[in-house]
């Protein structure tokens, strides 16, 4: 078994795209960080003040719930969490996963994908849930080339 993981959420599959891509690339496992209620396409409207998404980023204490957890998550040692930007930093969800297992001494390296901004606050307010990790400082994937995974991956791994 792999020691390393790529857990990501993603709303609209570009995440997903690059959490395989970065699976591949790591020679990592893969586990994809799934809603208990899927999002639908409201739900993920950030025009609309009410919408679900705009509902739990407003709310700094939601942690909306996770489908399925991952049994073996103590065979790993570093942990790739993927996701997209929401208003500058990780979706809730991703408050609940990194909450939701013990990751002290554990390296984690957050990346992620976004239409328009870059990671913000994201790392400092992760490390602030979760402070036993060793935390890198992660990086936007957006459009990235085979050959800048590479050479981002070598750099860190």
């Amino acid at each position: 078994m792999s020691r390393k993981l790529v857990a990501y959420f993603s709303a609209s599959g570009v995440t997903k795209a690059v959490a395989e891509r970065l699976a591949k690339a790591a020679g990592a496992d893969l586990f994809e960080i799934r809603p208990a209620v899927p999002y639908t396409r409201a739900d993920l409207d950030w025009t609309n003040k009410k919408s679900r998404s705009s509902l739990e980023m407003s709310d700094p204490d939601s942690r909306p719930e996770i489908a399925c957890r991952l049994s073996n998550m103590a065979d790993y040692d570093t942990v790739f969490i993927g996701f997209p930007i929401w208003w500058y930093v990780a979706p809730s969800i991703i408050h609940t996963f990194v909450e939701s297992y013990d990751f002290s001494g554990k390296t984690l390296i957050p990346f992620a994908t976004s239409g328009g901004s870059g990671m913000g606050r994201t790392v400092e307010v992760l490390q602030s849930l979760c402070p036993a990790a060793n935390w890198e400082s992660g990086r936007m994937l957006n459009h990235v080339s085979d050959a800048a995974l590479e050479t981002w991956l070598g750099g860190i791994l």
